[in-house]
């Protein structure tokens, strides 16, 4: 009985999928590099939801929030927080790296410079007028909030309400049907991932691996950690509720394959609509904490490489120079790695051929990049939602199985305000569960 239960979990065959494409890279690497396809397919095809739900579910909860002046404190809170939250990341990767030093000893001896010329292309032609443009999730954004503010001022909203209720159902049934094959995507982009770079190009760079992983790992377990205990919820619980997601972002290297799916569960566990649907795409672009800590750490690491020795003035310069870069690390094609270049770039004082050296085991730290930007945003929306008073006590009990503090509301406010919309959905999801007991 219980084998046959674990069948049906959808973390499970994720979990066997990255062994098995584990596996199939280190032993026959040929054939797993021709897996790509199947990890890169799985992600362009959760991306087409990705805009939709976006769309659906600010609209959704700005029309139906009532009082406007809630909706731009949120967003005011949210920019506010990613700032500072993303800054003191910013700091641990500088004084990790400062204290570690894993750039010392590493041989510059057999740097392939071949492939750098592209990413400094990219990293030349950066700007904030690209990104702008070319984020279509920002632009989504925009006119999610522009349009959910005109319906709340519509008095004939109630039609057209009803019909984007209608749709979100429909694309969020047609995201659980794809996410059935999560496991083949998380196959294909660990095969490929193995299998190109092999276990073996970790070696003489381990200590930037391990260094990387660490640091991630104290910041979300620390910083993250202490954000979520305030909100009287603890991180391993958080973890657990969230596992199949994190398993497809390592599975794939990519924090928006489980972007969907993060706002679902968000909004499960009692997190008003409103707040999901501005914190989270919103921190996607500008909260991305795991990219934040891989740019300073590699920054100094290549310093380390090339005996550069930064003053406290470049290394502050680095430091503003990275608050900017790191923001747009969302709208560049090949992420932290272009942003990178351009930081370099900009400094003119380490060498950006340095790069190459960075080139074979980007993709193994892209995963926790990936992986802690993702855990970064879900606890950002959790903090900000009970800042507001609007996460939902018991749906949130029910959701990680252990009891909270009592939830504290902003005085003046009161919980139905927010969580009108929380409290269908549990009501939709109690009616979901007696059809099928």
């Amino acid at each position: 009985m219980k084998f046959k239960k674990l069948t049906r979990n959808l973390t499970f065959w994720v979990l066997l999928a990255i062994v098995a494409g584990a596996l199939l890279g280190h032993f026959a690497p040929a054939a797993a590099v021709q897996m790509e396809p199947l990890g890169k397919r799985f992600i362009d095809v959760v991306k087409l939801f990705i805009n939709p739900i976006i769309f659906l579910t600010i609209t959704l909860g700005i029309s139906t929030m009532g009082d406007l002046k809630k909706v731009g404190r949120i967003g005011g809170k949210a920019l506010l927080y990613f700032e500072i939250v993303t800054t003191l990341a910013l700091l641990i990767g500088v004084g990790v790296a400062a204290l570690v030093r894993p750039g010392a000893g590493v041989s510059t001896g057999r740097l392939d410079t071949g492939k750098v010329g592209e990413f400094t292309k990219r990293a030349t032609e950066f700007s904030w007028g690209h990104f702008l443009a070319d984020n279509l999730t920002l632009q989504v954004l925009l006119v999610a909030i522009a349009l959910g503010i005109a319906l709340s001022r519509y008095a004939g909203r109630k039609p057209v309400i009803h019909f984007l209720k209608e749709a979100s159902k429909y694309v969020f049934r047609g995201l659980h049907l794809v996410m059935l094959l999560a496991p083949i995507g998380a196959f294909g982009g660990m095969a490929f991932t193995i299998g190109k770079y092999g276990i073996a190009t970790l070696l003489p760079l381990g200590k930037l691996m391990v260094t990387v992983y660490l640091t991630m790992g104290v910041f979300v377990f620390l910083v993250l950690g202490a954000i979520l205990r305030y909100c009287g919820v603890g991180m391993w619980s958080f973890l657990k509720y969230l596992k199949a997601e994190l398993l497809i972002v390592l599975g794939t290297s990519s924090s928006e394959a489980g972007l969907p799916g993060l706002m679902e569960k968000l909004e499960r566990m009692g997190c008003a609509q409103p707040v999901v649907g501005l914190v989270v795409p919103t921190g996607y672009s500008f909260n991305l904490d795991g990219t934040t800590i891989y740019l300073s750490l590699s920054t100094l690491f290549l310093a380390q490489v090339f005996h550069v020795d930064l003053s406290g003035a470049q290394i502050l310069t680095m430091m503003g120079i990275l608050m900017v870069t790191s923001k747009g690390a969302a709208g560049v094609a090949g992420s932290g790695f272009v942003v990178l270049a351009s930081t370099l770039t900009a400094m003119k004082v380490i060498p950006v051929d340095g790069l190459a050296l960075l080139l074979g085991v980007d993709r193994f730290m892209s995963e926790a990049r990936s992986i802690t930007n993702f855990i970064g945003n879900g606890v950002a929306t959790v903090f900000l939602a009970h800042n507001e008073g609007a996460l939902d006590h018991e749906m949130a009990v029910e959701a990680l199985g252990k009891r909270l503090k009592p939830l504290r509301f902003r005085k003046g406010y009161t919980s139905g305000e927010y969580l009108g919309e929380a409290a269908e959905q549990a009501s939709e999801l109690a009616r979901l569960r007696d059809n099928k007991k």
